[in-house]
């Protein structure tokens, strides 16, 4: 059983202690709810399986204990990170029913969907995927193991998650009434800036000290994903540069690199189109912003204009654009200047290739010299 509060991780010179997401605390949570609710007993820790498979215990909170409902709390434990939400409450309340199902929803604190192109419908409690997922199969363990058959309702709710939520960016995404319930790992990694670009370093130098000298950049595990199905570029080959498009750059010019090769989603790159070096969405988040400019470029008329703006997410506004057929040439428009950007960045001395997809629709663009660039590459690794 691994305690990943006692966990760290090094960035850099430093030693940072991971913590937990909100989903494993709601997923712990619920679970404990369940438990103290089938057999009248107070649980004190829980035993949550993580995505990854690893199996982590957690300490809960018993808050109401009723006949019908009970009430556990976990206190969010964010490690070293500077997350928002550390130090908050996530509930579940745990109440049975003769549904003969496990139904999830968001209460207090939580917020709700309200446009579409985000990870839950309209109408839903912004409890993303992966942590809808945990709280289930935590509590189907829970009802399997005590032969539980009924229905369970299990809300989960933030106490003071409303007014956190305001410095967030879920009001400009459309997420009202509270905080998002994420994450993909179940576990929070410790983000320090200057570790986070020391080890950026430390990675280029590493390939460079391999005789790279053509480096593929990516943001993040997207990235990596569609680099190894389309180019058949494994994780080991490419460069995680985070948010850290600019600083990225320098170091690899500092290193003596000839090219650089810098692949993402279009919903982080799209930002590189603007000039914005830093793409985390503390920094700068002017998605839409360009997206409809170079959308008004490619000849969208008015309403078109005030659809994509309005949209919450890239993938949202493509589909607008794909309707009307203007989607290709956007995405051109937006190719060329994101290198442009990362052009002038790396200075003439440095060849620069792009490459652009979505989840959605796939490879929306690559600079003409990508393929020889990454046949080089691969004539040296």
């Amino acid at each position: 059983m691994i305690d990943y509060r006692k966990k760290t991780i090094t960035k850099g010179q430093q030693q940072l202690r991971c913590g937990y997401t909100t989903g494993t605390c709601a997923a712990a949570a619920a679970k404990a709810a369940a438990v103290a609710l089938l057999t009248g007993e107070i649980c004190r820790d829980v035993a949550i399986c993580l995505p990854g498979g690893e199996n982590i215990l957690l300490e809960t909170e018993t808050l109401e204990h009723q006949k019908n409902c009970v009430k556990c709390g976990v206190i969010k434990d964010a490690g070293d990170d500077p997350d928002i939400t550390n130090g908050l409450m996530i509930c579940a309340d745990v109440e049975k029913n003769t549904s003969g199902e496990i139904c999830i929803d968001g209460g207090e604190g939580v917020g709700r969907v309200t446009q579409p192109g985000l990870d839950q419908p309209v109408g839903a409690a912004a409890i993303n995927s992966v942590p809808r997922k945990m709280i289930q199969e935590a509590v189907e363990s829970v009802c399997r193991q005590y032969h539980y058959t009924e229905g369970l309702m299990v809300t989960i709710s933030i106490p003071k998650g409303r007014e956190t939520a305001e410095k967030t960016l879920n009001p400009m995404l459309g997420i009202v009434g509270g905080l998002s319930v994420l994450g993909t790992t179940g576990i929070v990694e410790p983000m320090s800036e200057k570790a986070l670009i020391d080890t950026i370093a430390v990675d280029i130098r590493r390939h460079r000290a391999q005789g790279e000298d053509i480096l593929v950049m990516a943001p993040g595990n997207y990235g990596l994903d569609y680099l190894k199905a389309a180019c058949d570029i494994h994780s080991e080959q490419v460069i995680k540069i985070s948010n850290f498009v600019g600083d990225s750059i320098d170091l690899a010019v500092c290193e003596g690199a000839s090219g650089i090769v810098l692949a993402g989603h279009i919903g982080k790159l799209i930002k590189v189109a603007g000039g914005i070096m830093n793409t985390h969405s503390h920094q700068a988040d002017a998605r839409m912003e360009i997206l409809t400019a170079y959308a008004a470029v490619a000849g969208a008329d008015g309403e078109t204009l005030r659809l994509v703006m309005k949209a919450v997410t890239t993938d949202a506004g493509m589909e607008i654009l794909q309707r009307c057929g203007l989607l290709s040439e956007t995405m051109q428009l937006i190719l060329g200047k994101i290198q442009a950007h990362v052009q002038k960045r790396a200075g003439s001395r440095v060849e620069t290739g792009i490459i652009i997809f979505s989840n959605v629709y796939g490879l929306l663009g690559q600079t003409e010299n990508v393929p020889t660039m990454l046949a080089e590459l691969a004539g040296k690794t």
